[in-house]
Order: structure tokens, then sequence, then C-alpha cells
């Protein structure tokens, strides 16, 4: 049997509401994948599926369910000059900006057969696989209710996912160089004693996201067991 086509949008530097609307067109396409006309006159143009790579442009604040700050919290955190984002994902408020790789899988998890938090675990193992890679070896997942990957009591990548009809959309940030003294200004994803750091920290060298981009598709392809496709245009 072939292995899942899965398509990836490399969209570099860009505003973080720029990533989401890409976002949001590839999910769309994956529902129309499912629908009745899909497959028609032959295979089609493009995988269903989409993995969608970026780095933050500008500053940004973002929180899911839960952790939305209140009215002077926001005017402070604007005040330093962040945008804020509600975003439709789990999790607290958390930080994302230049320095940081940003990827949104947009995957078919009944197509795949794969619940939810084998899914997270998932991206979580990918990290891993990446982090070891490039030499940091230290790192680990902890048990739920904690997710995303850490280097002792600091996280070094958040994930915080949305599951509709069970097509996956947002997904996880990882800190490559990122300046971490945005994150001093809030209980980053609502968990109070812990730190956050980058693996430019780890390795003690700069790790740009352009560096990660390569070993982190490769981590890809190996988890999800996927042969990944590039497209040049976000709006396929």
């Amino acid at each position: 049997m072939s292995r899942r086509a899965v398509r990836v949008l490399r969209l570099g530097a860009v505003p973080y509401a720029e990533a989401l609307r890409v976002q949001e067109r590839c999910v769309a396409a994956a529902r129309a994948a499912r629908g009745p006309a899909a497959g028609r006159g032959g295979a089609e143009a493009l995988p269903a599926e989409s993995v969608v790579l970026s780095e933050p442009a500008q500053p940004v604040y973002t929180w899911g369910l839960r952790g939305a700050p209140g009215a002077a919290a926001a005017a402070a955190l604007r005040a330093r000059g962040a945008a804020l984002v509600a975003a439709r994902r789990g999790g607290h408020i958390t930080f994302h900006g230049p320095g940081q790789l940003l990827a949104f899988p947009v995957l078919d998890l009944r197509r795949r057969r794969l619940p939810l938090r084998a899914y997270v675990a998932g991206l979580e193992a990918l990290v891993l696989r990446l982090c070891r890679r490039l030499g940091l070896g230290a790192v680990r997942a902890l048990p739920p209710p904690f997710t995303g990957v850490w280097m002792g009591d600091s996280k070094l990548c958040a994930i915080g996912v949305h599951c509709g009809n069970h097509i996956t959309s947002h997904g996880l940030a990882l800190n490559c160089c990122t300046d971490l003294s945005w994150f001093e200004h809030i209980v980053p994803c609502g968990l109070e004693g812990k730190g956050v750091t980058s693996l430019s920290h780890e390795l003690g060298q700069h790790v740009a996201v352009g560096n990660v981009i390569e070993p982190f598709l490769d981590s890809f392809q190996e988890v999800f067991d996927c042969t990944l496709v590039s497209s040049e245009d976000p709006g396929d």
C-alpha cells in the first residue's frame, strides 16, 4: 500500500493571522475531499491533508479555550507591542513570535484511524526525533495532563490542537531562536512554576527556524507514515 501524501506549505515569516487563513483553506480542502464529488474524474490534483509551516513575523499572544487575559492584562500586553488573538485550540495563553517554528498539520484522523490523544503523542514524538537529530537528547514528553516537549522543567515546544469532525488544525510551536523575554509577561500555557527554553539556548548556538525545517519534515514523515509533497502556492 502506498504511503499517504501530505502537502507541505512553507509560508516563511508571515503574520500569525495569515498562517491561520492558510490553515483554514487547508481544513476546507480536507473536508471537501470527503464529499461525494471527491476523486471524480481521476486522481485528486492535490493531497487532501496538509501541514502549514510558518514563522510569526511579529509578536503575538494567543489563547485557546481557557486563559483569556483580562482587560488590564490585555492592555499591558498590547502596550509592549504585541497583538492578541483568540485561537480555536486547546490550551491557555502563550506567545508566538520571530524565531519560532509554527506547524499546523491538517490531518484526517478518521481516515487514519488515529485517536486524538495518539495524534498529540505523535506530535510530541516527532519533536523528540527532531531534537535528537539536532544533538539534543535530554528532551522528554511528560505524561497527561501535560503536553509538549520539555527540557527539565522548561518547555521547548508547546502543543495546542483543534479537531473538528476528525480533521485537525493548529498544532505546535517550537522555540528555535525565540526572544524568551516575551514569555515573562504571562503564565505560559497556564503552568505556574514552569519555564520556557529554546533550541538556541539549549544547544549553545544560534538555531534559526530555517535550520530545523528539513529535519522537522523528515521526522514528520516517519511519525505519520506519509510522503510529503511541496506546494508553492498557499492558495492552491
